[in-house]
């Protein structure tokens, strides 16, 4: 069983490091998406709080222009399939 507290700090490290989402995060990790939240949300609170608050910070900045990453997915989605009918 893993020490999850030391993921905790670990996912921290990897988000501030990369100012990964918590997707690109879960992924890097093989967990899932709920962990890697409930990790650096609330694990990592009682932890380390000065990391606590840096992670938050990269997760603020993700999540105020997360829809602007939907919009060009979006938008990329479009194109390619314009392209593939040509």
């Amino acid at each position: 069983m893993i020490d999850t507290a030391r993921r905790a700090e670990e996912l921290g490290i990897y988000i501030v490091k990369n100012k990964a989402t918590v997707r690109a995060a879960a992924k890097a990790f093989g967990v899932s998406k709920s962990t890697v939240h409930t990790d650096v949300t609330d694990k990592l609170r009682t932890v380390n709080g000065a990391l606590w608050q840096e992670v938050r910070q990269v997760l603020d900045v993700n999540k105020a222009q997360r829809h602007l990453r939907g919009g060009q997915a979006t938008k990329e989605k479009y194109l390619k399939q314009k392209t593939d009918l040509i």
